[in-house]
């Protein structure tokens, strides 16, 4: 079975035909397309025009959770399965969601350059940072990214609470989205991208939170209003964001968000661990000989 790995990375299993190829690199993806009968996914979209140019494939697999990046639609018109694999990066993007909140509040990213340049010593009273003890966070979504996170956060001595779509008033950590807002004073999202979520966080939601709230971004670019985030953030009034995605990626280095000294930015790398390609693989070759057996694939989106 021939399949291609969408991403500068090798990987060898037995009774599979694994070629990779990097995202940007469009001619190799064009030359391996005919040939094509399973595309292990990342993050550069599929469309149509793809699919047509591989009349084999099969199956499309993400390499991840989110499918927002394939046309579903095109996919089941040509009779192509899509499966993901909810759940095998959840310790990652947790664990830099954790990571994005401390580097905010602590000013890293401005200490570390500061350092370079032989200034990190004394540090000036606007730099003083603050701890994540004590304070309120809001997550948005309450699956097993957020739930690893929760865990994680009163582990340091956060007061944790979340929102989801499925109402669970009985929890006394569950509140509705707008309430969550006014009482955070960091809001970190992890919500899949869809009609009801893009800008969740928009101009009306951010004037929610409190003075000084910093917002993490580790699902989709597109959930958070950039240009409404970017207002509040050149004001002042809030104190930070730490952003693994854009609306737009890669990110036009032109971004406003990107000129703030109150960000830490990442490039859609809170999932990229060794622990968590091992993982994705490991569910990878199992559809793939699923696949060959005519068995049911492991979660199947289409």
């Amino acid at each position: 079975m021939r399949v291609l790995l969408h991403y500068d990375m090798d990987h060898a299993a037995p009774g599979l035909d694994v070629a990779s190829c990097p995202e940007e690199d469009e001619a190799r993806f064009a030359e391996l397309l005919p040939d094509t009968e399973v595309i292990w996914h990342v993050l550069r979209p599929l469309t149509a025009a793809d699919m047509d140019r591989a009349p084999k494939l099969r199956l499309i697999q993400k390499l991840g959770t989110g499918v927002n990046t394939i046309d579903l639609d095109a996919a089941a018109e040509r009779g192509i399965a899509v499966a993901n694999m909810p759940g095998r990066n959840a310790q990652a993007v947790a664990e830099t969601s954790l990571l994005l909140m401390l580097s905010v509040l602590r000013r890293v990213v401005t200490f570390d350059a500061r350092t370079r340049r032989g200034e990190g010593w004394p540090a000036g009273r606007a730099l003083t940072g603050g701890e994540l003890r004590g304070r309120t966070v809001g997550l948005l979504g309450g699956g097993e990214i957020a739930s690893l996170l929760h865990g994680m956060l009163e582990a340091i001595g956060a007061r944790v609470l979340y929102t989801s779509r499925r109402p669970r008033p009985e929890d006394p950590d569950w509140r509705e989205l707008d309430e969550l807002l006014r009482a955070s004073d960091v809001v970190s999202v992890h919500v899949p991208l869809t009609g009801e979520t893009h800008h969740l966080l928009d101009a009306r939601r951010l004037a929610l939170l409190p003075d000084g709230a910093i917002v993490v971004n580790t699902a989709r670019g597109p959930v958070v209003d950039e240009a409404a985030l970017a207002a509040e953030l050149r004001t002042g009034r809030l104190g930070g964001a730490g952003l693994d995605v854009f609306e737009s990626e890669p990110v036009d280095p032109a971004n406003p968000l990107l000129a703030l000294e109150s960000t830490v930015v990442l490039p859609h790398v809170a999932w990229l661990t060794r622990e968590t390609w091992d993982r994705y693989f490991e569910v990878a070759v199992e559809n793939c000989r699923r696949l060959e057996r005519g068995e049911d694939l492991l979660h199947r989106v289409r």
